[in-house]
């Protein structure tokens, strides 16, 4: 027996104009901002934007399905029906995981340069009301926390925008496609700034130019028609465990990308992009203790201390020639889509977790998208230069980090993990390096400098991430 459509309506006021808001979503970004990290999406065929008729495929891996095999997961097709900016636009599913799913986004002129995001929801599970007595209740709360994560993305990553009251800016970025650079680029490009991308590959859209570190080449077309750059490219510190070769290609890869990019700069002259922002590392500082540390403290000891301090003096070249170079030294960052919470999450999903050793090592934690923003002040604040620490103002020790965890998961974290176990898994060195140094550091910089964070507590940013937000009605 056939059942009724479902509805669920979202309303959230914002901090800009009625048409900045709609055009915040026509812009190519909209879509991976709004994509939870906690309900993974990859877009197969982003189509033509929001232009009636135009389809947008996502693939929507499950289980196995992910990496090579994401081509065989099931998709979700999406058309839109409906464009009439800056008021509304509509879309519909063609095919998916719905029996129907349309979507109408509205926006609400409020006046003041103020407005309204209203997103209306119909939909209908497959099976009838046999689907919905099964799975309605899991399936409203998902889309709640779907609906919870969007709108706060939307209204902070306008506000963000609203609140620097820049020019657009072109924009190139190397590691666009990593963690953070993925989710910058989207930010970017949301806010109305032109992003090119730096591949090592031969370049397949108008928004790549190549370059090279091992050879010390750089598009310098592309770099003297830029006015920034942001350099995240770098071997994975996790990737495997920390042979010789390793090492030094984790080195290697961060000091030589440094100095091309620096390089290229300073020898275009007047011509170079006016800033470079460059991602650096938290480790900087080594294992202190209980010690308070900000960009004004002594480098520490340890391999990525060494890395970090010949990594940021890669940089010498640009900052000689009178560019604005700032070196982002980021935390632990905090995504369920990779890094340290994505590595752990299953194992505590299931109650596995635990503090690693003594848990009294402080973890000087990030969200990813206060990593974002950070990138994004040392882009537009001219006041930045040098070290500016990338951590939330309030760190935790481990302990304290696996309680809240576990307390926003509703799963236990009572069985402690021994020193030994990681350090048999990764190796004694990078164990002790990434899990057991205890770094303690405060982000003095990026509040003198203004800095509002999205996350400055860490349970807050677990709930965002993980979806444990609900979204009002």
């Amino acid at each position: 027996m056939a059942a009724r459509d479902q509805r669920l309506v979202v309303r959230s006021e914002l901090p800009v104009a009625r048409w900045q808001a709609f055009a915040w979503h026509d812009r190519p970004g909209a879509l991976p901002r709004l994509t939870p990290p906690f309900m993974p999406a990859e877009v197969a065929d982003p189509g033509r934007g929001l232009a009636e008729g135009s389809r947008v495929v996502l693939r929507l891996p499950v289980g196995p399905l992910r990496g090579p095999l994401a081509g065989l997961a099931p998709r979700w097709v999406a058309e839109h029906t409906r464009y009439d900016p800056p008021r509304e636009f509509v879309d519909v599913q063609r095919s998916g995981p719905f029996a129907r799913f349309a979507h109408r986004h509205r926006f609400e002129d409020l006046g003041a340069g103020r407005s309204a995001l209203v997103d209306d929801i119909a939909y209908r599970l497959p099976l009838g009301r046999l689907g919905q007595a099964v799975a309605g209740r899991v399936v409203r709360g998902k889309l709640e926390a779907m609906f919870a994560y969007r709108h706060r993305v939307t209204r902070e990553d306008l506000a963000a925008h609203a609140a620097k009251e820049v020019e657009p800016m072109h924009v190139l970025i190397t590691g666009a496609s990593g963690l953070v650079g993925s989710a910058l680029t989207a930010f970017l490009t949301t806010g109305g700034h032109t992003v090119t991308r730096l591949v090592r590959r031969a370049p397949a859209s108008d928004d790549e130019a190549r370059w090279d570190p091992a050879t010390g080449e750089v598009d310098r077309a592309a770099l003297a028609g830029a006015d920034a750059v942001i350099h995240l490219a770098g071997e994975g510190i996790a990737e495997r465990r920390w042979s010789a070769e390793q090492k030094q290609r984790i080195r290697d890869s961060r000091v030589d990308g440094t100095r091309t990019i620096a390089q290229a700069m300073a020898d275009l002259g007047d011509d170079a992009p006016r800033t470079l922002v460059c991602a650096s590392g938290a480790h900087a500082y080594g294992d202190r203790g209980d010690a308070e540390l900000d960009e004004s403290s002594e480098p520490g000891e340890g391999f990525l201390a060494d890395v970090v301090r010949d990594w940021e003096a890669a940089a010498d070249p640009a900052r000689e020639a009178g560019i604005r170079t700032v070196h982002v030294r980021t935390g632990i960052v905090q995504d369920p889509a990779g890094g340290a919470l994505g590595k752990v999450l299953p194992l505590f999903k299931v109650g596995l977790g635990g503090r690693l050793g003594s848990g009294r090592q402080w973890w000087s934690w990030v969200s990813r998208d206060d990593v974002v923003g950070i990138l994004h002040h040392a882009l537009t604040n001219p006041e930045v230069s040098g070290p500016i620490n990338a951590t939330a103002p309030n760190p935790v020790t481990n302990a304290e980090w696996t309680r809240v965890l576990g307390r926003v998961l509703g799963r236990p974290t009572a069985l402690p993990v021994p020193a030994l176990a990681p350090k048999v898994l990764l190796g004694t060195e990078l164990a002790e390096e990434l899990l057991f140094f205890s770094i303690k550091v405060h982000p003095a910089k990026a509040l003198a400098t203004g800095y509002t964070f999205r996350h400055p507590d860490l349970e807050d940013a677990l709930r965002f991430l993980l979806g444990r937000e609900q979204a009002s009605s």
